[in-house]
């Protein structure tokens, strides 16, 4: 028993050192570029050598990949398809992109919204398949967006006339679009989300019957 419980100590250990691992390398990532940081720099900031580091990570690719994995993740809301109203789903999904990006916020005093989607680019460059798997949860939202829409029709919350897959596409794309509300409109994320609300509000009135 003591043999066992030693071993999930140990491994628990494992475990917090890798995340403190990842954690540190999202901001230097986040501060500097994938291209800029080296083994060395992270090693140095962790407080450990480049032989121990290689012992949780066989390389700088794969770090980077869990930093990835940990830190730049398209948020997906989740609700009944079949009963949530447009204008809830909208709301919801509102409310899951500001939790989202407040908790990106808190893990690192680096965090900006241009060092953040400079991140995002660096991902599509490094990280082979980052695309084409973000571009599947997009494909989803924008599928979910879809099914939304439909009910909202046959319920008679909003017009009949529309075209259900541009709707969809236009409404996840104010969604991505967001970060530009934060960066060309230099706006604090209270700001941001102000205009992003008030932009489905606009476009929420010209689809409601």
């Amino acid at each position: 028993m003591l043999h066992l419980h030693t071993d999930r100590s140990v491994f628990k250990v494992m475990i917090d050192t890798k995340q403190h691992i990842i954690d540190r390398s999202y901001e230097l990532f986040l501060a500097h570029s994938y291209e800029a940081v080296s083994i060395s720099d992270i090693s140095k900031a962790i407080g450990m050598t480049k032989g121990a580091l290689y012992h949780h990570f066989s390389s700088k690719d794969e770090l980077f990949r869990a930093v990835i994995d940990k830190y730049l993740v398209i948020p997906e809301t989740e609700c009944n398809l079949e009963e949530v109203t447009l204008k809830e789903f909208i709301k919801l999904n509102v409310i899951e992109m500001r939790s989202s990006i407040e908790e990106y916020m808190s893990y690192s005093s680096e965090f900006n919204p241009i060092n953040y989607i400079a991140l995002f680019i660096d991902a599509f460059r490094h990280y082979p398949g980052f695309m084409e798997q973000k571009n599947r949860i997009i494909k989803q939202e924008t599928y979910k967006t879809e099914v939304v829409l439909k009910n909202a029709i046959e319920r008679k919350e909003i017009r009949s006339d529309i075209n259900i897959p541009v709707t969809a596409y236009t409404i996840t794309s104010v969604f991505m679009g967001f970060a530009g509300n934060l960066v060309f409109d230099g706006c604090d994320t209270d700001s941001a989300f102000k205009i992003l609300t008030a932009q489905f509000q606009e476009y929420y009135k010209v689809l409601k019957i």
